[in-house]
């Protein structure tokens, strides 16, 4: 039958059960989002365990939600939607939905026709399920293959009809020999009784094999038995040499120990060398340091002793005097610088790093 007009179709979802009131104007721009609800609810309506997703927030989630309910629509009833009219989501996808509306109306006024008078709670649970007849399709996409194939062959047998016609109608005519009808019939007969000979050494061969097996399995069933035995056993018996193998660990636990206290005291005394031998360096530096000092300060006296001495040359007795004075100064100065260099002499034996040279300040 022709489809309806669409103007029909807000009558027609409101006798399926559409909880929504729809109006043509709705359609007169383009709703998708209508539309998108529209067919999610016909799908459900249709089949209720459909699992198509109903996110239409994108263009790429709106494309894969109009492909999918056409190909549901395809497979499941045989209906055919043009996507591209569907996603326009105006007037022309109400042609495309009425094509779905249509069915399932029909199907509801196959049911009886009081259903239509319903009220809109209880049209709601209308089911129209063809799950049952999906068996019954592919049943019929079989034979329909099937009768295909076998209309091709009977096609290429009747092109060859008229060849077998007279060859037909030559047998036909020759007279009936029992001689070799009896020879085809018995060499028949001995083609059957060989096939029959080796299905039966087949099966022989098949029990032979079969007790073979069973023979391998139970001897491999003792040979697991003895294995978990022996397992058993060997995993009972204490090995002889694990007495020696505990007694030699506890020796290892013990000279470890005592390594780790040897490893202790030798990094404790080779830090303590260091510190002394850091103690002498900076004892040294000091000790050179304070001949530095002493030396310039000697310097200083006898630059200053020579002045006074050119100085005061009016008298003997002033110059003796002086001479006597110079003299112990100088007795105790060589005095200790001696007994600075036995200092320094006595240092002389450790280790020393850095240099001899310290820097000169005011304070020094």
């Amino acid at each position: 039958p022709a489809l309806p007009h669409f103007s029909d179709f807000t009558e027609m979802m409101r006798a399926l059960g559409y909880p929504r009131l729809i109006s043509m104007e709705n359609f007169h721009t383009p709703n998708f989002m209508l539309v998108s609800e529209v067919l999610l609810w016909l799908v459900k309506r249709y089949e209720p365990q459909s699992d198509i997703s109903g996110d239409v927030e994108t263009e790429q989630d709106r494309v894969f939600f109009i492909k999918a309910v056409a190909q549901f629509m395809t497979t499941k009833a045989h209906i055919k939607l043009n996507t591209k009219k569907l996603y326009q989501a105006d007037g022309y996808a109400v042609k495309e939905l009425l094509k779905v509306t249509s069915v399932l109306y029909r199907a509801m006024n196959t049911q009886g026709g009081e259903r239509a008078d319903l009220p809109e709670e209880d049209s709601s649970k209308f089911k129209f399920d063809l799950g049952s007849k999906i068996a019954d399709l592919k049943a019929a996409r079989q034979l329909a293959s099937e009768i295909t194939s076998k209309g091709a062959v009977l096609y290429d047998l009747l092109g060859k009809e008229v060849e077998l016609r007279e060859a037909r109608t030559e047998s036909i005519a020759r007279p009936l020999e029992i001689n070799e009808a009896e020879k085809v019939m018995k060499i028949a007969i001995n083609n059957v009784l060989e096939q029959v000979q080796k299905t039966k050494d087949m099966l022989n061969n098949v029990a032979l094999d079969e007790a073979s097996l069973e023979a391998k399995i139970e001897k491999r069933k003792l040979e697991l038995e003895r294995s978990q035995k022996r397992l058993q056993t060997l995993q009972s018996v204490r090995p002889a040499f694990m007495d020696e193998y505990e007694k030699i660990e506890e020796q290892l636990r013990e000279q470890y120990s005592t390594y780790l206290e040897k490893f202790r005291n030798l990094t404790y005394m080779e830090q303590l060398l260091d510190d002394h031998r850091r103690t002498e360096q900076e004892m040294f530096e000091e000790a050179a340091n304070m001949l530095r000092v002493i030396q310039n300060r000697l310097k200083e006296e006898e630059q200053q002793h020579l002045l006074k001495s050119g100085s005061n040359d009016d008298s003997d007795i002033e110059i003796q005097e002086d001479e006597g004075s110079d003299s112990e100064r100088d007795l105790q100065i060589t005095r200790h610088r001696i007994s600075t260099e036995a200092l320094l002499q006595g240092r002389v034996g450790t280790r020393v790093m850095g240099s001899m040279q310290g820097g000169d300040t005011e304070e020094d």
